[in-house]
């Protein structure tokens, strides 16, 4: 599969509009574009920014993810037009903007369930079904071709009439893949560099070319398992490599320490990985297909789960240190080609050493350039001993600058949670 060209090497945002400024509208998240830019962010993932139903309402505001109406604006954000400009606005900065599309269900009092009651699946009652415990929506029936349709040119009415460039698909597992793939080549031949992002990692969403990448929730939860100590680097190691013969070379993989559900159910990258929260960042990027997230509030160190249904901004907001790393890593991934995902620098190559329960060291090379990524994932201080073979050379630190010599052997001590990042030019 082709992906979009701009994709491979992109670092992706998600913006939760109601959070993101005291304002919680698409006005007030515009004037927040300039500054993602400057730090380096290719694409904006909104979450849902539609209507949301009031039958059922959780909170005061409501789940993003109970939908009234596919091509509206929730007027708590703004208009339609409040859109269009922060679509502009970010184009205009050379970013790119996904829409958080949510197949599965519609709220309780959507427009399809007065206007096209046949779209749903229904309960013993005849009363549209409610999926597991999410009361405030209802479950659409994906066998009626019907449902194929709207949805279908649901999506193309925000490509073709209001610029899209793709779609974060909701629960993406939950929908017959053949339905996918339908509506990716509709949206493709509307728009052929349009980017879909499967939130699943089901394999079969990528037997036919529908999805460009899948979450890697696997790897996620390894990591915060590492973090925590319940497992060792051990484990992380082997879903690597298992990964590689499950998913095609085509698949990227969606690498966070942080999103949406993460941060309000299962608490922020601070609380679940602790010290391990900076290399686990670094990770992400220098994993093989991966494709870096950032979240809400990450980009300036907010420690806070956020409340889902209800207003909870962030109270500050300025460049700090943590703007300024995250702005070290996305010049590193945009500078040294070897960290493209999609391409040949995607084989998994590692160097080994004497602590590999501790220690990974990942080695991404394609040829124009390579860099070594030297990672003590977990608590304790090790001393290292390795021996780099064809890999010894001059270097750069990626993130200083700093010239620094790999030996061809190697013995240092390293600190608990401690790496290093090294690139090297081959032209």
């Amino acid at each position: 599969m082709s992906h979009p060209q701009w994709s491979s090497r992109a670092v992706l945002y998600e913006m939760n509009v109601r959070q993101l400024t005291p304002q919680g509208t698409l006005c007030a998240a515009t004037s927040r574009l300039e500054f993602l830019r400057q730090m380096g962010i290719d694409a904006v993932w909104l979450m849902p920014v539609y209507p949301i139903g009031k039958v059922r309402r959780k909170g005061t505001l409501g789940s993003y993810y109970s939908i009234s109406d596919y091509c509206a604006v929730n007027p708590e954000m703004g208009d339609m037009a409040d859109f269009d400009r922060f679509v502009e606005r970010a184009h205009a900065l050379g970013m790119k903007v996904l829409l958080d599309w949510v197949a599965n269900h519609t709220s309780r009092d959507a427009r399809w369930v007065e206007e096209h009651p046949d779209y749903y699946v229904k309960d013993n009652n005849g009363l549209p079904a409610v999926p597991w415990d999410w009361t405030d929506t209802a479950q659409l029936d994906y066998s009626n071709r019907e449902v194929w349709e709207a949805q279908a040119a649901s999506m193309e009415f925000w490509v073709r009439e209001h610029g899209v460039d793709g779609f974060r698909c909701d629960m993406a597992m939950l929908m017959p893949v053949e339905f996918w793939n339908y509506t990716s080549e509709r949206l493709h031949a509307l728009k052929p560099d349009i980017f879909l992002l499967a939130e699943a990692e089901e394999t079969n969403l990528f037997e036919q070319p529908a999805f460009d990448a899948c979450y890697a929730w696997k790897m996620h939860h390894l990591m915060n398992d590492v973090a925590q100590q319940k497992v060792r680097v051990t484990a992380l190691r082997d879903y690597l490599y298992a990964d590689r013969r499950e998913f095609p070379a085509s698949a990227m993989r969606l690498a966070f320490t942080s999103n949406h559900d993460e941060n309000s159910w299962n608490g922020t990258d601070f609380s679940r990985m602790g010290h391990a929260r900076e290399i686990m960042a670094v990770f992400t990027f220098v994993v093989p297909r991966g494709l870096p997230l950032l979240y809400t509030g990450q980009e300036v160190g907010y420690d806070h789960s956020f409340a889902f249904f209800d207003r909870d901004a962030i109270p500050h907001y300025e460049r700090n240190a943590f703007t300024e790393f995250y702005e070290r890593l996305i010049r590193m991934y945009h500078s040294n080609a070897a960290l493209a995902s999609g391409g040949e620098s995607d084989n998994l190559v590692e160097i080994h050493n004497n602590a590999e329960d501790c220690l990974m060291i990942l080695v991404r090379e394609n040829a124009e350039n390579r860099v070594v990524a030297v990672m003590n994932l977990s608590p304790y201080g090790i001393d290292a001993n390795y021996y780099t073979g064809i890999y010894a050379g001059m270097y750069t630190d990626a993130l200083t600058g700093e010239p620094y010599e790999l030996r061809g052997h190697v013995e240092e001590g390293m600190a608990p949670w401690s790496y290093r990042l090294l690139s090297l030019d081959k032209k």
